[in-house]
């Protein structure tokens, strides 16, 4: 048994011990969605009644363990820069808040702003020379790692080893507990025929060479779809998904064009299957980055032809983009929409688009919309935007006056509606 190894044994705790060392108005920082403790939070969660006024800030959190019930008011409070769907359904019981940010900076903010004295995160088992890795993200975690008082890891050796900044040494742990779990995993969303539709308009708009940033869903997954015979793309993205495995393996990912990492798939957290699990495990082409790297504006600015592809709920006439919220209801977050859609028109050649399907609630409500309802969350201001595509074609409005935004939206948004939006524009003297 060589150092490491001892200090890992003497370091080696219970998911109860780690517990037992959260006091009273601590505030723990969780890693985010695939990279989520479950054991610790599940432990938690059984005594968490004991505890008074803790403060629990995560982001995408994928399970659900009872802390926005209720009963949990005045011991566990939820931070979230991220709504997932159990903090959509338990909103309204009032012990979840979130906190409005640019991922790039979510991190360090945080920490600025906030007493955080706790991570707990997920690794890899330990190579005998000490080292973890943080598998399937960096987004803050790392960050926390080296500032927090108190660091717990959660091994689980389902987790790929995954390259880049992801290591970490046993000298930089506080404690280890050990909990093999099934890795979380994200079912990959077969697309229909709008997303198909919306799939191949930005796919003619992508030109061979360039650099990616795409989000998740069926959007997405439409896309990538439609690039197969493209040639020498790259990925800087900030969500590794399903999508780019099957794009990489069709032979239209070399990343030979890129800029900075050039043949590398560059990215911030992977959230998905099986399939995507495996293939980044020990796989040199892809790079793990911290999240103040891959999304900050800067530096997707400095990739060669980049387009980031991110969705959206609503958009109104003059090109603001809501896509976090229904009206005052939160339903997900900003995440690195605003820092990718901005970098990537920094970019040569680079394009920053935003998908939508025309319509939503089966076609009764229109996703554009002459002016976005009361209390909605304003994502991207209409001076960012640069192109809005839906299943009836793209409008770009970049340098765009408002009257020719509003015959542009119109032209997108779906049939049935388009009479009553040229009526609300007239009399919002939209021109």
């Amino acid at each position: 048994m060589n150092q490491f190894q001892k200090k890992y044994k003497n370091n080696l705790i219970t998911l109860g011990d780690a517990v037992e060392m959260v006091s009273d108005g601590d505030k723990i920082t969780v890693a985010m969605a695939g990279s989520e403790p479950q054991g610790l939070l599940g432990e938690l969660a059984k005594k968490a009644n004991e505890l008074n006024d803790v403060t629990l800030v995560s982001c995408l959190m994928m399970g659900d363990y009872g802390f926005h019930s209720p009963e949990m008011i005045g011991h566990i409070k939820n931070e979230t820069w991220f709504y997932g769907q159990s903090d959509r359904k338990n909103h309204h019981h009032g012990n979840i808040s979130y906190i409005p940010n640019n991922l790039h900076e979510a991190g360090e903010k945080k920490l600025e702003n906030d007493n955080i004295n706790i991570f707990w995160g997920t690794a890899t088992p330990m190579d005998e020379r000490g080292y973890f890795s943080l598998s399937l993200g960096v987004t803050y975690e790392k960050m926390m790692i080296e500032e927090v008082d108190l660091v717990v890891l959660e091994i689980n050796e389902n987790l790929p080893w995954t390259l880049g900044d992801t290591q970490v040494h046993i000298s930089d742990i506080d404690h280890v507990v050990e909990n093999t779990a099934d890795l979380i995993e994200l079912p990959n969303i077969v697309p229909g025929e709008t997303e198909n539709k919306i799939g191949q308009y930005i796919a003619e708009m992508i030109e061979d060479g360039s650099t990616l940033q795409l989000g998740i869903g069926g959007i997405p997954n439409a896309i990538t779809k439609y690039l197969t015979d493209k040639n020498n793309l790259g990925i800087h993205t900030e969500m590794f998904t399903d999508g780019m495995v099957d794009l990489f393996y069709s032979g239209a990912i070399t990343g030979s064009k890129k800029s900075i990492w050039k043949g590398k798939m560059v990215t911030t957290f992977a959230l998905g299957t099986q399939k995507l699990y495996d293939f980044i495990d020990e796989n040199i082409a892809v790079e793990f980055q911290q999240g103040n790297v891959t999304n900050d504006p800067s530096v997707i600015g400095q990739n060669y032809k980049m387009v980031s592809v991110n969705t959206a709920l609503q958009v109104d006439l003059s090109g603001q983009v809501c896509s976090e919220a229904i009206g005052n209801k939160q339903y997900s977050g900003t995440g690195g929409q605003a820092d990718t859609h901005r970098g990537a028109q920094r970019s040569e050649g680079g394009k920053g688009i935003i998908a939508l399907r025309s319509t939503a609630k089966g076609g009764d409500l229109s996703t554009v919309v002459s002016q976005l309802p009361a209390g909605s969350k304003v994502t991207l201001g209409r001076n960012d935007i640069d192109y809005i595509v839906t299943e009836y074609g793209i409008a770009h409005l970049k340098g765009k006056s408002m009257s020719k935004r509003v015959k542009a939206m119109i032209n997108i948004a779906h049939p049935d509606f388009r009479d009553k939006l040229r009526e609300e524009a007239e009399e919002l003297k939209l021109w």
